[in-house]
């Protein structure tokens, strides 16, 4: 009895002297266990995110398999309703989340001079330079931004495929286009009024191109679910600055819905992430930081979330690499730094707006 006991004893030990690396890649700091243990007694990690639910499934499950204790508290917000939401909080000195993961580049940035904490994730080493700032802010995906349209009511041969073509398809045919055309309202979603910014920079012609796409009227959106609904049922015909991570994913089960890569430019969007300074789950926040950065996240992300990697070592062609050679120097990442802040400002924020609405006859 006494040997078995021992026996047992030792097999015990053993195994809960397993080698760390079950937990987290090679490579990896070697008190990185710390924060493994960390973050399983602290139980939770809350993200606030503008990533669908739906979309970020996957990458829930897979974290919460790796480490099993540590639940994720997952808010899913609109980028607008993110920004008030947790600027407040901080404001009010309560909880909060503890990871901020945004579509909205520059209200993200912010957010991250004022409230993100300084974290040399192991995984950063791996990303382009563009897309880590102070590491503090990190791009965790690389997502052309795309047009839509209704397969059914768009012959193929009208599909557009630049911005000037569509603002020609639709000037020709106001009739057919007369409040058929769907992108972001601007003023309601940060994410719209950030991509707008960034064809004005893209497209020195953009306000004359914007002028032309609104002829028929446009019909905004707060979101890109909507956006793709109207577009799919025939109520609009053709939208733009569309996700392409979202029109692909849902285009796979409607065949109603076809999806154009501008060949201009296609602006790319990296959803920014950062830890808050005052995260209550710290630990936890740090690794689903990494999680989303790995390897095995960016694999999820490509492979299971439609959300291509910003990584160049995933499976499969939904990465950096896979986007090059569709779609080349047409290619252009908007990049996590201070540029983004620039039209933040409310007077400049102010005008721009006033100029869009001028051109967008709203």
């Amino acid at each position: 009895m006494l040997t078995r006991i021992s026996a047992s004893v030792v097999a015990i030990a053993v195994l809960g002297a397993a080698p760390a690396y079950a937990d987290f890649p090679a490579g990896y700091p070697a008190d990185y266990q710390k924060i493994v243990d960390g973050a399983k007694k602290e139980g939770k990690v809350v993200v606030y995110s503008t990533t669908d639910t739906k979309a970020a499934g996957p990458l829930i499950q897979g974290f919460e398999a790796l480490y099993p204790g540590v639940k994720v508290e997952y808010n899913d917000m609109n980028s607008t309703e993110l920004y008030n939401r947790y600027i407040s909080e901080q404001a009010a000195g309560g909880t909060s989340g503890d990871v901020v993961w945004s579509s909205s580049m520059d209200t993200a940035l912010k957010l991250a001079t004022d409230y993100a904490q300084e974290y040399a994730s192991p995984e950063q080493g791996q990303l382009p330079k563009w897309a880590v700032w102070k590491e503090k802010a990190y791009g965790t995906t690389y997502e052309p931004v795309v047009f839509i349209y209704n397969k059914r009511l768009i012959p193929q041969g009208d599909v557009p495929d630049s911005h000037a073509a569509l603002a020609k398809l639709i000037a020709s045919q106001t009739d057919k286009f007369k409040k058929k055309v769907t992108t972001y309202d601007i003023e309601k979603s940060g994410l719209g009024f950030m991509l707008s910014v960034q064809d004005s920079k893209a497209d020195p012609h953009y306000f004359a191109t914007l002028a032309d796409v609104a002829k028929g009227g446009l019909a905004v959106q707060s979101s890109t679910g909507t956006m793709m609904e109207r577009v799919s049922s025939g109520e609009n015909l053709i939208g733009f600055n569309i996700l392409g991570s979202y029109a692909e994913a849902r285009a796979k089960t409607d065949p109603s819905l076809g999806i154009s890569y501008p060949k201009d430019y296609t602006l790319v969007l990296s959803r920014v992430s950062f830890i808050s300074k005052e995260a209550t789950n710290a630990n936890a926040a740090k690794l689903w930081l990494n999680y989303v950065l790995s390897e095995k996240g960016q694999s999820i992300l490509a492979n299971q979330a439609d959300i291509p990697s910003i990584r160049n070592d995933i499976e499969g062609k939904n990465d950096i690499e896979g986007m090059t050679k569709m779609l080349g120097n047409a290619l252009k990442p908007i990049p996590v730094d201070e540029s983004l802040l620039e039209y933040l400002q409310p007077a400049k924020r102010l005008d721009y707006i006033k100029q869009w609405r001028t051109a967008a006859a709203k």
